[in-house]
């Protein structure tokens, strides 16, 4: 058997946020693959689908704890179906240091500071896992991080997203039924060639490589995960925001915009930039966006 756990935030505030690449892979890959008339099961401190690809068991699993709590979820599947997580695990994860559209494959690595990755390492003492890294942009100039992540996508985005996410299905795919080492080498674009010949009269340098190997998940290892970072502390207000801050929907564009509410609200300048903030309720601060 493989698990695949897609990270995000669980209520419909943050459906189709950015934080919740993850949960979108999941769902695209059952929605894709998955018997209809098997309901969905609520165990392991989640949601769980089970499918079969190729001739594998496959569970599906999308932790409810909220970001920052994915640890619990994610060791209690494992440990009940006993599995390795260096071979069995593949954890989808969103990541702003690749632009949207993009995908990278990884065996391993670090948190790069998205604190879904931080809590499953620390509940496994261990970074030795896979995952598929969904690019989502970097914030823009002068945003919170949180309130990027917790913004939903653009429509220019979503646009480069949907196919995004068709890849993603197929890498998962072929980390079950081929192996992560497949995977990587299908799904993660090559390191583009050194040139032989500079250009006449400028000396030749390096240019920054994108490969198999170094991809960011959500805020991204070497390349730093997805923008998502949670407060340590579980259930509080959204990424960022203060509990109980009050709603809206405000816009971030060009120019200057009044960002949050009341004493706390700020001004900043953001270029040519629009996202959308969702309702901060009563479970805000338990997202997990800290890049």
């Amino acid at each position: 058997m493989k698990l695949i756990v897609g990270l995000g935030n669980p209520g419909n505030d943050y459906q189709k946020t950015r934080h919740n690449a993850g949960f979108m892979v999941v769902d695209r890959l059952w929605e894709k693959r998955g018997d209809p008339s098997q309901a969905a099961k609520g165990r392991f401190a989640g949601v769980t689908y089970e499918l079969n690809i190729g001739a594998e068991r496959v569970l599906l699993l999308k932790p409810t704890t909220y970001m920052n709590l994915s640890g619990r979820s994610v060791s209690e599947a494992l440990a009940f179906f006993k599995l390795d997580p260096s071979r069995d695990l593949l954890v989808v994860v969103d990541d702003v240091s690749l632009p949207t559209g993009t995908i990278r494959v990884r065996a391993g690595g670090g948190a790069g500071g998205h604190n879904g990755l931080k809590d499953i390492q620390r509940a496994l003492s261990s970074q030795a896992y896979a995952r598929l890294r969904i690019g989502i942009d970097a914030c823009p100039p002068m945003m919170k991080l949180e309130d990027y992540v917790l913004g939903r996508f653009t429509t220019e985005q979503a646009a480069l997203l949907a196919p995004a996410l068709d890849r993603s299905i197929n890498a998962i795919e072929s980390f079950v039924t081929d192996g992560i080492d497949a995977a990587m080498n299908k799904f993660n674009p090559a390191e583009p060639a050194p040139s032989s010949s500079p250009p006449s009269g400028k000396p030749q340098g390096k240019g920054p490589a994108s490969g198999s190997g170094k991809t960011g998940a959500g805020a991204a290892g070497a390349a730093g995960p997805s923008g998502s970072s949670t407060p340590s502390s579980p259930p509080a207000p959204p990424h960022g925001g203060s509990a109980g801050s009050g709603g809206g929907s405000p816009v971030c564009s060009s120019g200057t915009r009044t960002i949050g509410l009341g004493p706390e609200a700020h001004r900043v300048r953001v270029s040519s930039f629009e996202t959308t903030r969702t309702h901060r309720g009563p479970h805000a601060r338990a997202l997990g966006a800290s890049h």
